[in-house]
């Protein structure tokens, strides 16, 4: 963390665009950017991340931001190596793996992950397979380039809104979901959350859940900022 050195931040126009402005001064990327965005919602996102700063900045308490800086910084020129990466959720999808016992678990898991899959079979004609335990199975290629073809439809913004969201979640189930508005924030936290929830019920909270947890609806929420925003 730096100590913070500015007293005001705001939005201002830029080029064709919308950015945050400390104290007048535009802000910048991290590798150097302008930080400029399509509309006044998104940036007024970040500005007030940048406001509610205290005497030092800390990145992790700014998530729009932080995916915004990445999809400046890196999605344009890194896209095809992150799309690799997205897809490993595909085929390790948490959906599709779910547990064998103890029954109320299995039906828990059933009742909020099989019509999500549902979902994704019916939209974007990706029908995953689904199977009990951790052992990994291997997901139809025709499924996952299904999903390829979902992804490529998004800029780079919101395919790194997508992107987190998969990688926080272990879902791109969850994550084209909550993009499509077919579930909320809320929705898929729970969705993604379901085990733990399940341990949390039985034995108790664990501080380190409880951090992952909150660090998990931050992500969520950071995603579904830029998406909301940009009109998706």
């Amino acid at each position: 963390m730096s100590k913070k050195f500015y007293q005001s931040a705001d939005v201002a126009v830029l080029g064709n665009g919308f950015t945050v402005e400390l104290d007048g001064r535009p802000v910048r990327t991290p590798a150097g950017k302008p930080l400029v965005v399509p509309n006044n919602e998104l940036a007024r996102a970040q500005a007030d991340e940048w406001q509610a700063q205290g005497e030092n900045i800390d990145p992790n308490s700014m998530p729009v931001t932080g995916l915004v800086n990445t999809a400046l910084d890196r999605t344009g020129t890194e896209r095809p190596a992150m799309m690799r990466s997205v897809l490993r959720f595909a085929e390790t999808d948490l959906l599709c793996y779910r547990a064998e016992a103890p029954q109320d678990l299995v039906d828990l898991q059933h009742g909020i992950w099989q019509p999500l899959l549902d979902w994704a079979g019916e939209i974007h004609g990706a029908r995953l397979k689904v199977t009990s335990g951790i052992l990994p199975i291997a997901q139809p290629a025709g499924a996952v380039g299904a999903l390829e073809k979902a992804l490529g439809i998004y800029d780079d913004l919101e395919f790194t809104a997508v992107s987190s969201l998969a990688a926080a979640c272990g879902s791109l189930i969850i994550a084209l979901a909550l993009a499509h508005r077919h579930i909320n924030a809320l929705e898929a936290f729970e969705a993604s959350e379901i085990d733990h929830d399940y341990q949390i019920r039985h034995w108790g909270l664990d501080p380190e859940i409880e951090a992952r947890q909150r660090t998990l609806k931050s992500d969520i929420s950071a995603a579904e900022t830029i998406l909301r925003a940009l009109g998706t």
